[in-house]
């Protein structure tokens, strides 16, 4: 059974920053895409970075670029959310995603596995 975890969140102001962290277990995503998405309460599920299995291919979102950086371990199956100069507007539920695929896209409907998501509110 896949597991994903996710970790790191919390409550910051605005301008700091925080690692989200997430650790699979059940299967070994070295050969796949992984990707970050958040949710907000009455909104659809959105993209914020992804990173191909060879770690060489990056993605991400308009308002995460210059801001975020997506990495992984393959050796540990981990994916990190590194993100820094945080606003107001990055509150959200923050989910860890495993893809079917090797290189990472932006469509929810190409993410199979899913964490349960960690919490990140950003004070003004």
């Amino acid at each position: 059974q896949v597991h994903l975890e996710e970790s790191g969140g919390g409550l910051v102001q605005a301008g700091e920053s925080l690692r989200l962290s997430c650790v699979a277990s059940g299967r070994t995503f070295s050969r796949y895409a992984m990707a970050w998405f958040r949710q907000v309460p009455g909104k659809e599920r959105e993209f914020v970075a992804g990173i191909s299995w060879s770690d060489e291919l990056t993605l991400y979102s308009n308002s995460a670029k210059g801001r975020f950086t997506i990495s992984r371990d393959n050796a540990k199956n981990t994916v990190a959310l590194q993100m820094n100069s945080l606003k107001p507007e990055d509150t959200a539920t923050y989910f860890c995603a495993g893809s079917l695929f090797g290189a990472a896209t932006r469509k929810v409907a190409d993410y199979r596995y899913w964490g349960r998501g960690t919490q990140v509110t950003v004070s003004s």
